[in-house]
């Protein structure tokens, strides 16, 4: 039985509608090679050709996302060797510019309000390590929807600040706006994370005055 030629059996693939690149692999030539050889013959993609095709775009957008999602990683991961370990007055700072972007300015009471539990967990340990209160100082209220459940809310909240369910306050239902679900970014809604004093007067108004300093002095140097 006569053996067929590299370019017979190229030839073969090509017409039953394998593309170059399919024959390449295949026979493991180059398509330059395949060009010259089969640039006469009538060309009819296969099913199998025709699947790839269409499978095309939504593996490139796949191999896109792959790559997005390392790069994301690469750049991550050199930011944190760029920002070494956070120092005491890296926190203190920290702090100042998070209270000056979401705390209560006025009526010197001490609040800082925000639906990342990423924010609310700095501020949390800004105001235990920095202003030195303690868990009883915390009096956190929610406010959320009324298709949130209640229940699951004041757990989560609970756990990110380590604070008891006991010492919050009462949950506002935020109604008649129509906000739906896929608009939020959070599930759990927002967080109102007031301080009070427990007789204590440097955590009242001096407390609030002390943040106000703090704040006045960096703008001052900025």
């Amino acid at each position: 039985m006569k053996l067929l030629s590299l370019k017979e059996k190229a030839l073969n693939y090509r017409k039953r509608g394998y593309s170059y690149n399919m024959i390449s692999k295949k026979l493991g030539l180059a398509k330059s090679t395949l060009s010259s050889w089969l640039k006469e013959v009538p060309y009819k993609p296969n099913e199998e050709v025709i699947k790839r095709i269409k499978a095309g775009p939504a593996k490139a957008a796949q191999n896109k996302q792959k790559r997005k999602i390392a790069t994301i990683k690469i750049i991550k991961r050199n930011a944190k060797k760029e920002l070494g370990k956070l120092t005491e007055r890296d926190l203190w700072l920290l702090g100042i510019g998070l209270y000056l972007g979401e705390g209560r300015k006025l009526q010197e009471a001490v609040r800082i309000t925000n639906s990342d539990p990423k924010t609310i967990k700095i501020a949390s340990k800004w105001f235990r390590k920095i202003c030195g209160l303690k868990k009883e100082n915390f009096k956190p209220s929610v406010h959320t929807y009324p298709d949130n459940n209640v229940k699951a809310t004041m757990n989560y909240w609970s756990q990110i600040i380590g604070v008891p369910k006991k010492q919050f306050g009462k949950t506002q239902i935020i109604r008649g706006n129509n906000k739906s679900k896929k608009k939020r970014k959070s599930l759990y809604g927002t967080l109102h994370l007031h301080i009070k004093s427990c007789g204590k007067k440097e955590f009242g108004r001096s407390l609030h005055r002390r943040i106000m300093g703090w704040i006045e002095a960096v703008s001052n140097q900025v």
